[in-house]
């Protein structure tokens, strides 16, 4: 429930929309089931409030957003109209309870839109999130309850607040102020159109990328073709080419980054190219997913928004909500890492050219060939390959006694698998977490493995946010792409995959360890999001901990130090290029925000391209982590100007750990 629950709305079709494409369906107007038999319209009453997955119809959906949002409006305008003085009760923790129906579906909802998509899902996405924006400017823009609310801040030193509910009315004035609340009548219906435009356009985005992902996997014909793939990845292949009804082919499907696992291995060099290409050139090839006129015309309006607002820039507008204050301190901290990083990437690039004219292979090193060259310098300089670490990282092992024995020596938390409670998909698990006083806690689902109705990349996002207001705890969940392996076969992880799930648990140890009261202030600055996340990421390697998972899932022998001294020596391997590619695609969306509101639509590729050199990092063997053009946590996923967080959040982190 709650104001920043809700209006945030806008922000989850943001930040967690990154949908699946579906031939849309025609219409959801008859989808209208009657109330007392929605399963959003009351409470649930499984433990923790846990949303009802076995009786949820996608038919469900509509309604209940149609619903959530009248009922909401109506809380809304009784505060706005309340004819007593304005108090926090009757006003600002008014506002935070209010919306409990559209916050229970929408949360739900969106996750799934992008976790476990359909076409359905795809048209009421399509059809609801323009509304759901208005829904949001209905009551940002609503000049009653920001007079009440401005009412208050104005006194709020008068009113001796403790220190939580102070900070919660600057937060509530800040939040109406930078969605317009001081706007003229005029200006805000020029905002309300922009917001409108940006809503349908970020829904699009969302349905292309995901479509041209599935669109763009790499079918394969001869088997021999997939030389160097281990047996696993081979079966895998298999089986998703099965899935597509393509029997005795194989598909690689696409991860969301630029560069794809495959390349590492694949000993084809014609087959690398055409994968790595299929990868870059994602929504950039004038077909029906073409993603180029929408990012273009995305970044001009938020430059439009901006100045509206006040701002020279959408980056400005950004990051004076941020820890960095301005682009140009965020701009800096990258520019500074630029020399050294593709200096770093220039001397690995000169290593494996050495191994390719040794090899008397004949050609020069590309794009293409940076993964699999890479690998043969690590085996040389470090003597590892995947092939040797996979089989001492099984799933299983890695969560139970490596994620969650390091969350309970850390924290004392526990954890028990709740088969009893009813899932959205076959595949995902849930668990109970206790406290370390053996209270409830939290609810924890697990969604791993890679689907095609699943958007690319990992993540960790709520169904239920905690708030000792609301009287609610947290349920939350971790969602990544694992390759799924063949029936019968273990799921053997790299440890870059280890290192992505220590990753997104520590966003949920986040979510399950808050603790405030108020649902507004759960959030936290974009650049200090990560921290906690990269913060758990060391656990992975910390010697108790990589020694009580890290055992061999055939033999539970434990990995022999050798090897573990190998993984630990290897882990600055290659960072020239790890670093230039994340530096890239963070200076690229620094770019894109920082145009002003007069600047003319630009050519998505020239401008690309232009911005690269500008910053002295146009490798083209080292291309960015993400292409505009299929970059989506800058268009659809909330880091818009925000890309330099994980590096931001990484110094924060390592000055943590190691304090």
């Amino acid at each position: 429930m709650g104001f920043d629950r809700i209006l945030p709305i806008a922000a989850l079709i943001v930040v967690t929309v990154f949908a699946m494409h579906y031939p849309l369906a025609k219409s959801t107007a008859a989808l209208t089931p009657a109330a007392d038999s929605n399963p959003f319209f009351t409470a649930s009453t499984l433990p923790f409030g846990a949303p009802p997955f076995d009786k949820i119809k996608e038919s469900d959906y509509p309604p209940a957003i149609e619903e959530g949002m009248k009922r909401q409006l109506a809380e809304i305008e009784t505060i706005a109209n309340n004819t007593q003085p304005p108090t926090i009760a009757n006003t600002i923790e008014a506002i935070e309870r209010s919306g409990e129906l559209l916050t229970r579906v929408s949360k739900v909802f969106f996750n799934l839109a992008q976790s476990n998509t359909s076409d359905t899902m795809q048209k009421i996405k399509a059809d609801e999130a323009p509304k759901l924006a208005a829904h949001q400017d209905s009551i940002y823009l609503n000049p009653k309850l920001f007079a009440r609310v401005k009412s208050i801040y104005i006194r709020r030193a008068a009113l001796k607040l403790d220190a939580e509910t102070r900070f919660l009315v600057e937060r509530y004035y800040r939040n109406f102020v930078r969605a317009g609340a001081l706007l003229s009548e005029a200006d805000k219906t020029t905002l309300r159109a922009l917001n409108q435009e940006e809503s349908k356009l970020t829904t699009q985005f969302t349905d292309k990328v995901l479509g041209d992902t599935n669109d763009s996997a790499v079918i394969v014909s001869d088997k021999a073709e997939l030389d160097g793939l281990s047996k696993e990845d081979i079966a895998a292949a298999a089986e998703a080419a099965k899935a597509r009804k393509l029997e005795g082919k194989w598909v690689l499907a696409l991860r969301n980054t630029t560069q794809q696992p495959a390349l590492s291995t694949l000993k084809n060099r014609a087959l690398r190219e055409r994968l790595l290409q299929a990868s870059m050139l994602r929504c950039n090839h004038d077909g029906p997913n073409d993603t180029r006129a929408i990012v273009k015309r995305l970044a001009q309006l938020r430059a439009q928004r901006a100045k509206l607002l006040g701002y020279s820039t959408h980056a400005d507008f950004i990051l004076d909500d941020e820890m960095a204050k301005t682009p140009g301190t965020a701009e800096k901290l990258m520019t500074d890492m630029v020399p050294a990083a593709t200096a770093k990437a220039r001397g690995e690039a000169a290593s494996m050219q050495k191994i390719i004219d040794a090899e008397k292979d004949g050609f020069t090193l590309r794009a293409s060939d940076w993964e699999f060259y890479a690998e043969k310098v690590r085996k040389a300089d470090y003597d590892i390959d995947e092939s040797q670490v996979k089989p001492y990282f099984e799933l299983d092992h890695v969560l139970h006694d490596g994620v969650f024995f390091a969350a309970n020596k850390l924290y004392g938390i526990t954890f028990k698998e709740r088969k009893d409670i009813p899932v959205y998909q076959p595949d995902v698990r849930v668990f109970e977490v206790s406290d370390v006083d053996g209270k409830p806690l939290a609810l924890f689902y697990a969604d791993y493995f890679a689907r095609s109705n699943k958007s690319g990349g990992a993540w960790e996002d709520s169904f239920i946010d905690p708030s000792t207001l609301i009287g609610t705890r947290a349920v939350l969940f971790n969602v990544t792409n694992f390759t799924k392996p063949a029936p019968g076969q273990a799921a053997l992880l790299s440890f870059d995959d280890v290192t992505t799930m220590f990753h997104e648990f520590g966003h949920a140890l986040h979510g399950m360890f808050y603790k405030a009261r108020y649902p507004t202030l759960a959030g936290v600055p974009r650049d200090w999001v990560e921290f906690p996340s990269q913060f758990n990421e060391h656990w992975a390697l910390d010697a108790a901990v990589f020694a009580n998972y890290a055992k061999h899932y055939q033999t539970g022998k434990p990995m022999p130090q050798s090897l573990v001294d190998k993984i630990k020596k290897s882990r600055t391997f290659n960072q020239g290029y790890a670093t230039t590619e994340y530096l890239a695609a963070a200076l690229l969306d620094m770019a894109w925000h920082a145009l002003p509101a007069n600047a003319p639509q630009q050519d998505v590729n020239a401008f690309e391209a232009a911005a690269l050199k500008r910053f002295q990092i146009d490798m083209p063997q080292v291309p960015p982590r993400y292409h505009t053009t299929y970059f989506s946590h800058i268009w659809d996923g909330g880091y818009s100007a925000g890309y330099y967080a994980y590096l931001w959040s990484e110094v924060i982190d390592d000055d943590a750990f190691y304090w």
